[in-house]
């Protein structure tokens, strides 16, 4: 009884810790689009509330000299890469933070998956060795851990595909903000002026 309410309590701890795992990737991901989308906007304004005169030197007359913007990081090749193997799309963008605890969570759900399938194997096959002629039904017991057993599995089979999607999504948005600074705009900054210190913010 009591290993039996260890393993629902390890099993809910580890749901639990799991989903906050899933939510933070996700807040962080959509964290990273909105401040991709405010940069836009802000070079936006910019743009509207220069002079006339600097927008006309904007202007470029000629189509041969268009320069197009040429992304460093190729956003399809880093989901590629994190299809072959979860985290090699975010080294490929070079948020190396985000490597270990990809690949922790990865090899956690993976080994989870495997010691719950030779859990159903194993009571699978005492409960088929428990089912005889005089008792068809055979250990109840038995049969109740067989399928608890392989609910775990598939379960675990469930969050392992969403863990492998949003590795894949985080990647594809990863690479399209390499080239975008997204750092906050606040900056303080302290210089010597004559006998005075002077103090600077600028947004």
């Amino acid at each position: 009884m009591f290993k039996k309410l260890l393993n629902k309590f390890s099993t809910l701890f580890l749901k639990s810790a799991f989903i906050l795992l899933l939510i933070f990737i996700s807040v962080e991901t959509a964290n990273s689009q909105y401040l991709l989308k405010e940069s836009r906007e802000d070079l936006s304004k910019e743009y509207f509330n220069l002079s006339p005169l600097i927008k006309d030197s904007l202007r470029i007359p000629k189509k041969d000299s268009v320069i197009n913007f040429q992304m460093k990081k190729s956003p399809w090749k880093s989901v590629l890469y994190s299809a072959v193997l979860p985290g090699l799309g975010q080294f490929y963008n070079e948020s190396y933070w985000k490597v270990p605890v990809i690949l922790t969570i990865g090899g956690y759900l993976g080994y989870v998956i495997v010691k719950n399938h030779n859990k159903f194997l194993d009571y699978r096959d005492e409960y088929a060795a428990s089912q005889t002629a005089a008792n068809p039904e055979g250990d109840l017991r038995l049969k109740s851990y067989r399928e608890f057993y392989r609910d775990q599995r598939d379960q675990f089979l469930l969050y392992f595909a969403f863990y492998y999607l949003i590795t894949l999504v985080d990647s594809y948005v990863d690479a399209h903000l390499y080239d975008f600074d997204v750092s906050e705009k606040v900056r303080f900054s302290v210089s010597p002026q004559n006998s005075f210190v002077k103090f600077s913010i600028s947004f």
